[in-house]
């Protein structure tokens, strides 16, 4: 079993909820990258610990926290009564001023460091899922130290430089023996993991990316918190790096800034639904021009979830064998921004097999082989 806290009950948090009781239910495992890591299956999740700063939520049973305002991800399941009540987190940055009305803050005592090292040790915590708004720099690293002080492992899915940044946090989680993964988690088929796919073909059919973008538009709070430009920068960063990191000048590209990727917009009416294009100018044999144009539209956060569920299985087995830190190779494959940036998706995942296969894990299915 995996005790799993998260901070941050919002459209994520339902969806992940949701998906690990659906294939909890059910005999098929379609759609899941893996169906095994270690000795962990998806059904293996459990949800010990829940955190957020809403009056819609703080409270409330986990089991209906999930569908409270603003929360839109559709109820396709029943979920029971999971005995976990909603804490009062810390407000600190997590709220834009634009957001107010969204999130709507409660007006309660917010905790102190000390309370949440209490709360997950308490709680039987394995897994800390930080599912905070994007621009909450303070707040994720409020609990990512909250976390690694408790022994609880981190698994950063914003755009906040934890994992892939030289701090103390870092460095105390190595000390601690307490795994950090990140940062900025990739969508099963979402935007970045189809643009990063093209880039690498291009590169590796000879050809050269002289200029591309990705526009992404929805209609979610993620969406609409992002229309302040000053909570984005992160995120554009890791996006951005994530295209450029498969070519081979990618501080060229960034630098003449030749490679844009980012959320550009928000529609109401798009709801969860997330819609990107993407576009991709080459120079190919004998310097000729080909422009490549991709539109891709996808559930936003069942893509996010795909991939939750192997991080959180992925961090238990670090923490099992206690090895500490923000480890490369169980970050790369999954998230955007990991603490090294790696060309192409198969060399990451590749790095993943290998990692466990040397603490003696297995995996299954094996989605590619390795020599």
């Amino acid at each position: 079993m995996i005790n799993v806290g998260l901070v941050g009950i919002g459209n994520i948090a339902s969806m992940l909820i949701q998906s690990v009781e659906y294939y909890r239910r059910s005999d098929s495992t379609f759609g899941l990258l893996h169906e095994l890591i270690g000795r962990y299956r998806v059904g293996d999740i459990r949800f010990s610990y829940a955190i957020d700063i809403s009056r819609e939520k703080v409270g409330v049973d986990l089991s209906d926290a999930i569908f409270a305002y603003p929360n839109m991800v559709r109820r396709f399941i029943d979920i029971p009564k999971l005995g976990v009540t909603v804490r009062m987190g810390k407000v600190l940055d997590g709220v834009a001023p634009h957001m107010l009305e969204d999130f709507r803050p409660a007006h309660l005592p917010e905790p102190s460091l000390k309370d949440i090292v209490r709360d997950l040790i308490d709680n039987g915590v394995d897994i800390l899922v930080n599912l905070l708004p994007v621009g909450s720099e303070e707040a994720s690293r409020f609990y990512a130290k909250a976390a690694v002080e408790a022994g609880v492992a981190f698994v950063n899915a914003i755009p906040v430089f934890i994992a892939s940044s030289n701090d103390t946090i870092r460095d105390y989680a190595f000390k601690n023996k307490t795994p950090i993964l990140g940062d900025d988690i990739k969508g099963q088929l979402g935007s970045t993991i189809i643009h990063r796919a093209l880039a690498s073909l291009v590169k590796m059919r000879g050809a050269r990316v002289i200029e591309t973008y990705q526009l992404n538009i929805g209609g979610n709070t993620d969406f609409k918190n992002m229309l302040l430009l000053e909570r984005l920068a992160s995120k554009k960063e890791s996006k951005t790096m994530a295209v450029a990191s498969t070519q081979d000048n990618p501080e060229e590209l960034i630098r003449e800034e030749r490679v844009y990727a980012g959320p550009s917009g928000y529609i109401p009416f798009l709801g969860n639904t997330k819609i990107s294009h993407m576009y991709i100018k080459a120079k190919a044999f004998a310097d000729t021009d080909v422009e490549i144009e991709v539109k891709l539209k996808v559930d936003d956060k069942a893509m996010a979830v795909a991939v939750l569920v192997d991080t959180i299985r992925v961090a238990k087995i670090l923490k099992d064998h206690r090895i500490g830190g923000s480890i490369n190779w169980a970050s790369a494959f999954y998230f955007k921004h990991p603490p090294q940036p790696v060309r192409s998706d198969y060399e990451a995942l590749q790095l993943l097999y290998k990692g466990l296969e040397e603490l003696g894990e297995q995996v299954k299915p094996r989605l590619i082989e390795y020599y």
